[in-house]
């Protein structure tokens, strides 16, 4: 058997990370489609990244071009398994000791609506999306996410069908809720070997009795948001909502709070707030059940529709006749409202992030392609944390030389004098410095090489090669720097 053709490498470290994939694709055009594709996911955007975008053509009319094509055929008909791809991007995620998960994380279970026009597109329907809160046409997206206090990052994700997609609507046996899915994940994420404290999710899955009995019968704790005013909780004199329970506690001033516990609430940015909660009574929920009902306000006198949570959960309480019979260990009110409160961090930082590498940005429409597109932008966003912890502390930003002019320039003229910029990152991307630090080295190899080129035929100067070269091997360029 002949040795493999070498693939042309990618820029920096995205080669070293980019051929720990190597074995799961079986071509050389897959093996270079994929480090094309990260490295497009991975650059600044001025546009949508589609095809034509990642390829770096102008859009309608470079769709024909060959680098376009090429990374038309590698997403939608090359024979390669994003499952595996995934599973390996997860494996590398937890092997990894700055990445590795710890029994006190979270796992944030959420769904990703995005527009889409049309109604040829695998997955598509008029349903629900968050994203712009409202029902229209597009495609939503089950995602489970591993987070702490220090990073986060995607572990799986699965596009919903709507019911009109099966044969017999809902009552085919193909046909699976977004909760269905979302406990699926769950039991994925266990199985994969990422340990979490407990799962995190938005009111949209707390409410649903079914869903948080799919997560107990697999040994999956939960803290989940309820509705204040979701239905009736109990029969008889004894029914009203979660926010009826929160008005029954018993809450005088700061100085004599009754009921209520302080605990301080920390924010991505670092700020503290000053929060109070409490276990309250629902029916048959209550401090000592099999599901706790605790509310936490930054206010109980008032409690203030934007700052109030009412959570579920069935970790037990300290000192609760659970604790002992409870296969995990008991769980104050600081802990559940810090679990739940990563899930806001993710909710304020991930979804941005995703999006700033194109996660709805795919014009495909089979379901292969839309989930392999999916899966390389989960890639890219490892790969960020990735570089980051691997950077040396010590490494210094490369200087821009000086140039002296050339042949080609004094033939065109002189040219106009213009002043360094500071440095402008996308708004979205300031969540995530990892990703600044890639762009930092990634954009400058990609512009540098498009300009000479676009310039003249002939090869760089020895001061152009070596900037190039510095920043290929993923030195980040000081743009502050004096030309």
């Amino acid at each position: 058997m002949t040795r493999r053709v070498p693939c042309p490498p990618a820029p920096g470290p995205l080669e070293a990370y980019a051929a720990r994939f190597d074995d799961l694709f079986s071509t050389l055009a897959q093996r270079r489609g994929f480090r094309e594709y990260l490295a497009g996911l991975l650059l600044p955007r001025d546009r949508n990244k589609t095809l034509t975008c990642l390829a770096g053509t102008e859009p309608v009319v470079g769709a024909q071009h060959a680098s376009v094509q090429r990374l038309q055929f590698f997403l939608s008909e090359s024979t390669w398994d994003h499952e595996q791809v995934n599973a390996r991007r997860v494996a590398l995620l937890l092997a990894d000791p700055a990445t590795m998960p710890h029994p006190g994380g979270v796992l944030v279970i959420d769904d990703s609506g995005d527009r889409k026009d049309g109604k040829a597109t695998a997955h598509i329907g008029r349903q629900w999306l968050g994203r712009l809160g409202k029902t229209d046409n597009g495609i939503v997206t089950v995602t489970t996410c591993w987070a702490d206090e220090n990073l986060y990052y995607p572990l799986h994700a699965v596009p919903y069908s709507p019911a009109h997609h099966f044969p017999k609507g809902k009552r085919d046996p193909g046909f699976r809720t977004k909760l269905q899915i979302a406990a699926e994940l769950a039991r994925t994420a266990k199985a994969a070997g990422a340990p979490f404290r407990a799962v995190a999710a938005d009111c949209a899955y707390g409410d649903q009795d079914g869903f948080r009995r799919q997560l107990a019968a697999a040994g999956l704790p939960f803290v989940m948001a309820l509705k204040p005013s979701h239905g009736t909780w109990s029969y008889g004199k004894d029914a009203y909502t979660p926010a009826d329970a929160a008005r029954a506690l018993t809450w005088t001033d700061p100085e004599y709070p009754g009921d209520w516990t302080v605990v301080e609430r920390t924010f991505r940015d670092g700020q503290t707030e000053t929060w109070w909660a409490a276990d309250a009574h629902l029916g048959w929920w209550g401090p000592d059940g099999n599901v706790r009902l605790v509310v936490a306000t930054a206010n109980p006198d008032t409690l203030p529709a934007q700052a109030t949570w009412y959570l579920a959960t069935d970790l037990p309480r300290p000192g609760g006749p659970r604790e002992a019979d409870s296969p995990e260990p008991a769980a104050d009110l600081h802990e559940v409202v810090r679990i739940y409160g990563i899930r806001h961090w993710i909710e304020q930082s991930y979804k941005q992030v995703k999006d700033e590498l194109g996660w709805a940005d795919f014009q495909v429409r089979s379901d292969t392609a839309i989930r392999r597109h999916q899966t390389l932008v989960t890639c890219a966003f490892s790969f960020c944390w990735d570089t980051w912890f691997a950077r040396p502390p010590d490494r210094e930003p490369v200087v821009v030389p000086t140039l002296p002019p050339t042949a080609g320039a004094a033939e065109r003229g002189p040219s106009e004098t213009h002043q360094p910029h500071p440095a402008s990152w996308p708004k979205a991307v300031r969540a995530v410095r990892a990703v600044r630090a890639v762009r930092a080295w990634l954009d400058p190899w990609t512009t540098l090489q498009c300009c000479w080129r676009a310039w003249t035929n002939a090869p760089p100067p020895p001061e152009l090669q070596a900037l190039i070269n510095a920043v290929g091997a993923g030195h980040p360029l000081d743009l502050y720097s004096p030309v």
